[in-house]
């Protein structure tokens, strides 16, 4: 607040498209006030950083000046932000550790400098993967050792040298780093994300490396039809049993997999195969760790984040930043283009986007819009997601970028322009909630087949939403996927082509593709598998930790069943390249959303249309429908192009594919035209026009 904007009222304040924002959700009228007050903030935000601080670009490229940095002259340039310390010292191997020999230069605003002039042979004094560290002298006179919060390549150590990752100086010389080769792809029109990780993606029993997903991964990728690849746990991360999510060095790719050229090499190929790479970037909280994370590295509890319970997460225990410093937000934007810049990234997820719109960390329940607009709201982190996405989209169009919200927030996905927060899509996070809901507690026959269709078709009129039946978190040990909950132990004997299958196998096989098409053809304008799910991965995930003796077994993905011919995987995987290729053709992701002219409880049938096609789903758990007539609104000669019953994607050819539709000219359920098809049970069926 302060600025030239933020002074006024904010009824004065022009927002230029803040009109049809208003129109568009008539209900949003009464929080107009709170609209313009919100863009008043973000413009004096912009306004500061344009005028005071060296311009946007300068600002969100920081990361060319904080860190360490080898200059031409092979000099070496050392910049810091630590407000709260005393002194600031270099130390390492390149001094023999000597603590206080190379001390840095106190400026304003807490920050701190040290030039190192080159050896005098005219080599740089700091030598490429010489380990470093920064001696932080505290207010009350020790001498404590930090990791460089800009740090570009960290590792951990032998057992024998403890737990603390270290900072290993990366200056590669010219022939040992990774040219790019391939141009970005172009920006998608709609997105069929693939979420994996790198460390589960190989089915040993270790952690699986760039290179490895390169060349094992990316081809399975473009084979089932997926046009993003969404990558989790790259920012460095001491604690791998965290998927990533308690990050200690921002600005450093996990070392765990390999280095940081050969994770440009990794999204290199992805982009050879026109595969448009995701970051999932953690700017909602940050791990604990002192020795060799952000936390106290100046010495106080505070510096990037808030001080006292405000700077804890209560349900995650991790830090959480102080949006509102100049500092904390140049550190994360630039984090942003680091990743876009240095090494490839197309664009971004951003996790935990809830925990940093409100002060509860989005621990209660929305749905009043008076959750969204009232004190709860944490101003701070608000703005600073309407900066990141306005500098993210202003620098770089085809950026888009991913909000992981359940709260709901109006607006999340319209532009600063409407006094949005400017993300592109959100994650549709209700409906795996509803899914496993419904495999948890709720009997086939139980099914309220109108509650699935709203889980589905409830989303905010242009703002997209990524749809997605399962992600990692439904995974986790704790937790079963999709396929887990419908199989269960009978898919360790059950899924066999050899042998006879059962009823619990059966039952299992036709929802799980009944789930995922119809997510895929109702529940938004994107959509996301989680790496494996696409084949009914059994179990779970669980990482190598003290509670299971460090195995391995469950940190792996198990390509081993999808690729053997004797085992059922392979339909269901047939049946997830088929959706993919179906969407590629007609585009319903692309589409306005699907139009619902038939929810039947009784029958446990839904009818929609979308992108000129035509889906049908029995959800009946024993009966099947000759005769049963759906309505359509073109008239003409209607063919099967996707059948979930086909013997190739475990079902039983039940419907002839050649059979052709006529429409009659009988109106039903609202639509001019209709005819009639026969719907097995538990079979999903989609036409078209032909």
């Amino acid at each position: 607040m302060g600025g030239k904007l933020s002074t006024m009222d904010p009824m004065h304040v022009e927002v230029p498209e803040l009109k049809s924002h208003l129109e568009r959700d008539p209900y949003l009228k009464p929080f107009e006030r709170e609209f313009r007050r919100r863009y008043a903030v973000f413009m004096d935000s912009v306004d500061k950083i344009e005028n005071e601080l060296g311009g946007v670009e300068k600002f969100v490229r920081s990361y060319k000046d904080f860190g360490i940095h080898v200059n031409i002259d092979n000099s070496i340039d050392c910049q810091e932000w630590a407000p709260g310390a005393i002194q600031l010292y270099l130390t390492g191997q390149f001094n023999d550790w000597d603590r206080t020999s190379y001390p840095y230069d106190k400026h304003a605003y807490g920050i701190w400098k040290l030039h190192i002039p080159p050896n005098p042979d005219g080599s740089a004094r700091i030598k490429h993967l010489s380990e470093i560290k920064i001696a932080v002298r505290t207010t009350n006179g020790i001498l404590v050792d930090r990791i460089s919060p800009w740090a570009t390549y960290v590792v951990k150590p032998p057992k024998t040298e403890g737990l603390s990752y270290k900072h290993l100086f990366w200056n590669p010389s010219p022939t040992q780093k990774y040219l790019i080769k391939q141009r970005r792809p172009k920006k998608p029109d709609t997105l069929r994300i693939y979420e994996c990780h790198v460390g589960i993606a190989t089915s040993q029993y270790k952690v699986g490396t760039y290179i490895e997903f390169a060349k094992e991964i990316v081809p399975r990728i473009i084979k089932l039809g997926y046009n993003a690849v969404q990558i989790m746990a790259i920012m460095e991360h001491a604690y791998y049993g965290s998927f990533g999510y308690q990050v200690t060095s921002f600005f450093a790719a996990s070392s765990r997999y390999g280095t940081p050229e050969e994770l440009k090499e990794l999204i290199d190929e992805c982009h050879r195969n026109s595969l448009y790479v995701l970051l999932d970037v953690v700017h909602s909280h940050a791990s604990k760790n002192v020795l060799d994370g952000l936390n106290e590295f100046d010495g106080t509890d505070a510096c990037y984040f808030h001080s006292g319970n405000r700077g804890t997460h209560p349900l995650w225990d991790s830090r959480l930043f102080d949006y509102s410093q100049i500092e904390v937000q140049r550190f994360l934007l630039s984090n942003l283009f680091w990743y876009y810049e240095e090494y490839g990234f197309d664009g971004f997820r951003f996790d935990g986007v809830t925990s940093m719109l409100y002060h509860s960390r989005g621990m209660e329940s929305f749905g009043d819009y008076n959750d969204y607009f009232g004190l709860n709201v944490d101003n701070d982190g608000l703005t600073y997601l309407m900066l990141a996405n306005y500098v993210l989209h202003k620098l770089y169009p085809d950026i888009i970028t991913i909000a992981e919200d359940v709260s709901g927030m109006p607006g999340l996905c319209r532009g600063a322009e409407e006094a949005g927060v400017g993300f592109d899509y959100r994650l549709a996070m209700a409906i795996p909630d509803k899914w496993i809901e419904l495999l948890k507690t709720k009997r086939d026959e139980d099914w309220n087949i109108g509650n699935i269709v709203h889980t589905l078709s409830n989303r905010r009129w242009m703002e997209k939403n990524i749809a997605y039946c399962e992600s990692h978190d439904q995974a986790l040990v704790g937790d079963k996927t999709i396929a887990f909950w419908l199989m269960d132990k009978e898919m360790y004997t059950g899924m066999s082509l050899i042998y006879d299958s059962n009823d619990t196998i059966e039952r299992g096989i036709a929802l799980h593709k009944m789930i995922r098409l119809i997510t895929h053809g109702l529940g938004g304008e994107a959509y996301l598998n989680f790496m494996g799910n696409e084949f009914g991965h059994p179990e779970w995930l669980d990482f190598p930790r003290e509670g299971n003796s460090e195995s391995y077994h469950y940190a792996r993905r198990q390509w081993n069943l999808v690729d053997d011919p004797t085992l059922r995987y392979k339909e269901l995987n047939e049946f997830d390249i088929a959706m993919n290729h179906l969407d590629m053709k007609y585009n319903w992701l692309g589409s306005l959303p699907g139009y619902v002219s038939w929810k039947h409880e009784d029958d446990k049938v839904i009818v929609f249309e979308r992108a000129g096609l035509l889906f049908a789903f029995n959800f009946h758990s024993t009966k099947s429908f000759p005769g049963y007539r759906v309505g359509v609104n073109e008239s003409g000669v209607f063919s099967i192009v996707l059948n979930s019953d086909e013997k190739k994607f475990g079902g039983h050819d039940r419907l002839n594919m050649s059979t052709k539709f006529v429409t009659d000219n009988i109106p039903f359920a609202g639509r001019q035209f209709s005819f009639q098809i026969y719907i097995p049970s538990r079979v999903a069926i989609v036409f078209a026009r032909v």
